[in-house]
């Protein structure tokens, strides 16, 4: 999200603002067929464009009729850089029921009284995918200027704890079970009082318990701020490299005794940081240790491959996934990880600025390459900025499609909404054989284009029918709700791996068999872009009538072998109960 130096309005008021150029370094019961009137806090829409032919409509925008209400705020314009950042948010079984819940992040004006100040917000699932708001009920509503989340069972009690990231101190809430939340961050010493952005849970020390990856941003308070001036002369923005630097990245070891310590310096996490934004986990090298790669905001990436004795080595320029192919740097903010070229070996998408283009690193055995050109995406992604992002074959036709959330950070020509000097269309990619995706769908595969300022994207079925639905969080404006309603070319099957708990074994990776054809998947949350998703794997069939075979390694590194399982099955496997390969 590197800026320029910009001068920017309110979301009331963008098209009163003085600017100057700039360039940039659920189920049916809950959403009506009908497309709901353009919403000005989102951008609304241009008018400019036809409506969608129904083939091309994947999407409805439900979240009204889903009874989500929640909109973005960020205070009042001071010209500070969190204002331009936007928030994040995770979908996860809150309450224990089998469904997914909704927990929202919000800003704030950070010189204001916390007790005015809009709060996160928690919405249960009813199971048809109809929310309401459990907030209070549940003491989750936390006041700061919220950036992500990361979800995982840190006590090992069978449920899901939820820890926040904020500009500023972040929050650990202990999961009790009956769908209330214990604030327990000074006791388990997991403030980190920096400028957080994206997490992740994950046993990188293979001790059986679950320590917490915290990506950092900049050193940054309102102290720090200076007053920027655009080339006219107007109050703007600053440039990140006007402030102190980045922060350092934070891990947390899990004592296993509810308590947390800062081993960052002793795993090795010092020796390179960056201003980060997003971060995937999963392992890239075949051995049984977590591997980490951080998108970082113009500068460097990160590809931390663990070791044993619970260190890590910092190998992205080495591997090729440190800068892009020609060797820039790039504003890295989502990613998305998965094996888009169907070789056996992971690959990465991370979304960038305008100007860019997002990029397709191609793994290999030896490491990774840009293969953007490849991807049939570069010319498209490179007018508009993206943050969350999502692969998923959301139509069933045995090709992952991929979801990007738009919203620029800088002043560009054409200005797409009067409402919103901001704001873009998302864009969606039909997939392809071999990594490669097809146009991107008219009005982002709704019926009428609809612009907004997206940032946090989490991805999954939030209605139990059995395909991915999108949920973006916007800056400075109303949470959307996108229900998939694309027409199937196929069926698909649902794979829940769980551990002996119960809980998802999140990094678990399981290959699937579909015919003569091996597809390499992983049960993952941490990705997209300040966001915790749907760990269920998702797996398109196309016209195949089933899943032959599921051969899943665990994260305690044991190997087993499940299945067949018949098209549109959704099914839980479990760590021990499945056969010997």
């Amino acid at each position: 999200m590197t800026l320029a130096t910009i001068g920017v309005g309110t979301t009331r008021a963008w098209n009163r603002i003085a600017w100057v150029g700039l360039l940039g370094c659920c189920a049916t019961a809950c959403g009506s067929k009908e497309t709901p009137a353009p919403n000005p806090t989102t951008g609304g829409s241009t008018g400019a464009t036809h409506p969608t032919p129904a083939a091309a409509v994947w999407f409805e925008d439900a979240a009204p009729a889903c009874g989500i209400d929640f909109v973005h705020e960020y205070g009042p314009q001071r010209f500070w850089i969190p204002e331009v950042t936007g928030s994040g948010l995770g979908l996860f079984d809150a309450d224990g029921d089998g469904d997914l819940d909704l927990y929202a992040l919000q800003g704030c004006d950070i010189e204001g009284l916390p007790a005015d100040q809009p709060t996160n917000r928690l919405y249960l699932n009813d199971g048809s995918g109809r929310f309401h708001d459990h907030t209070e009920a549940a003491g989750v509503g936390h006041r700061g200027f919220g950036m992500g989340c990361a979800i995982g069972d840190y006590d090992a009690d069978g449920d899901l704890d939820l820890y926040v990231t904020n500009v500023g101190p972040n929050v650990l809430y202990q999961n009790q079970g009956d769908g209330t939340f214990v604030d327990v961050t000074a006791s388990a010493g997991v403030e980190v009082p920096v400028w957080s952005s994206s997490a992740a849970f994950l046993d990188y020390d293979g001790d059986g318990h679950l320590d917490l990856f915290v990506t950092n941003y900049l050193v940054w308070q309102p102290s720090h701020e200076v007053k920027c001036f655009g080339q006219g002369g107007e109050q703007a923005y600053c440039n990140p490299n006007r402030y102190q630097g980045p922060e350092r990245d934070t891990l947390l070891r899990n004592r296993g005794d509810g308590t947390f310590e800062d081993v960052s310096l002793q795993a090795g996490l010092k020796k390179a940081f960056g201003p980060g934004l997003g971060v995937v986990w999963g392992h890239w090298n075949d051995d049984r240790f977590p591997d980490l790669y951080v998108a970082n905001d113009g500068a460097e990436n990160q590809l931390w491959y663990g070791q044993a004795g619970g260190t890590f080595r910092e190998q992205a320029l080495l591997m090729g996934v440190a800068l892009s192919g020609n060797g820039q740097k790039e504003a890295g903010m989502g990613i998305v990880m998965g094996d888009m070229d169907r070789n056996g070996t992971w690959d990465l998408f991370v979304t960038h600025l305008r100007g860019e283009t997002h990029t397709f690193y191609s793994g290999g055995k030896r490491g990774f390459r840009d293969d953007t050109r490849k991807t049939g995406t570069a010319t498209a992604t490179k007018p508009y900025t993206g943050f969350g992002v999502g692969w998923f074959d959301f139509d069933h036709d045995g090709f992952e499609d991929l979801y990007i959330a738009s919203g620029r950070v800088t002043l560009s020509r054409p200005v797409l909404s009067e409402d919103n000097v901001l704001a873009e269309p998302d864009q969606v990619f039909p997939g392809k054989a071999g990594a490669r995706f097809g146009e991107p769908l008219p009005n982002g595969g709704l019926q009428q284009e609809v612009l907004s300022v997206g940032r946090g994207a989490a991805f999954g079925d939030i209605d139990n029918d059995g395909d991915v639905d999108v949920v973006i969080n916007n800056n400075g404006g109303a949470l959307r709700v996108l229900r998939n309603v694309a027409p199937k070319k196929g069926s698909a099957v649902t794979l829940r791996l769980l551990g002996p708990k119960g809980v998802e074994d999140t990094g678990a990776q399981v290959d699937v068999q579909i015919g003569d054809q091996v597809r390499r998947m992983q049960s993952q949350r941490a990705s997209s872009f300040c966001a915790s998703n749907d760990p269920r794997v998702h797996v398109g069939l196309g016209s195949a009538p089933a899943v032959d075979q599921a051969v899943v390694t665990w994260t305690d590194g044991t190997r087993e072998v499940f299945g067949p399982f018949e098209a549109g099955s959704q099914v839980e496997l479990r760590r021990g109960a499945g056969r010997k390969p």
